[in-house]
């Protein structure tokens, strides 16, 4: 167990630590970075972070983070309003706007229904993606969600709510391969598997 000379040097790995991906010896030099930086940089890194926490809003159309109630890509009215995407997480709407192959809308559903965590249905924002089909001007819905088993049950799941409404269904091609969650895959073949969608097959 490290031991430390001060506990406010502690306390801030303790913080640190709790980031994903940042063990005990990273929080530690990320720490003693920031002592050694003047205290107006740590102060404007400090406020940055405080902000986000306080101050993003999520869109009220599709759920992307904005700094405004509604996002810039549904307020560009360029975009192509007939087709939303629907992903897991803000993460995957980033990746799709970094291939620039899609100029469609989006739908971010916070996750994928996985009871073994404790998430159903009712925990993400499903409802709200079929209450935009029903509302009309929707013509296709692509289901572009890791080849996972959560990914492929949160598909079948929405598919099943969507039957009634008679909006083209079609998913990403399987440039992805099965198993796979969509964060990892490159720029190539995420913007391939958008252009090249089929048909979902329940």
């Amino acid at each position: 167990m490290q031991t430390y000379s001060s506990y406010l040097l502690e306390n801030a790995v303790n913080q640190l630590a709790k980031l994903p991906g940042v063990g005990r010896k990273s929080a530690l030099r990320l720490a003693l970075h920031l002592l050694r930086q003047d205290e107006q940089v740590v102060s404007d890194f400090a406020n940055a972070v405080l902000m986000l926490r306080q101050e993003v809003k999520y869109c009220k159309h599709c759920r992307n983070i904005s700094d405004t109630d509604e996002c810039a890509i549904c307020a560009d009215h360029s975009r192509d309003r007939s087709t939303i995407c629907v992903v897991e997480t803000i993460k995957e709407v980033m990746l799709f706007e970094n291939t620039g192959r899609y100029r469609g809308l989006y739908h971010v559903l916070g996750g994928v229904i996985s009871p073994m965590d404790g998430i159903k249905p009712s925990d993400l924002e499903i409802d709200s993606l079929v209450s935009r089909v029903e509302a009309g001007g929707v013509d296709e819905v692509v289901l572009a969600l890791s080849t996972t088993m959560e990914g492929d049950t949160t598909a079948y799941y929405i598919a099943k709510k969507l039957a009634g409404t008679h909006v083209r269904l079609t998913t990403i091609a399987r440039g992805v391969a099965q198993g796979d969650e969509l964060q990892y895959a490159d720029e190539l073949t995420l913007g391939n598997s958008i252009v090249n969608r089929v048909p979902y097959r329940t």
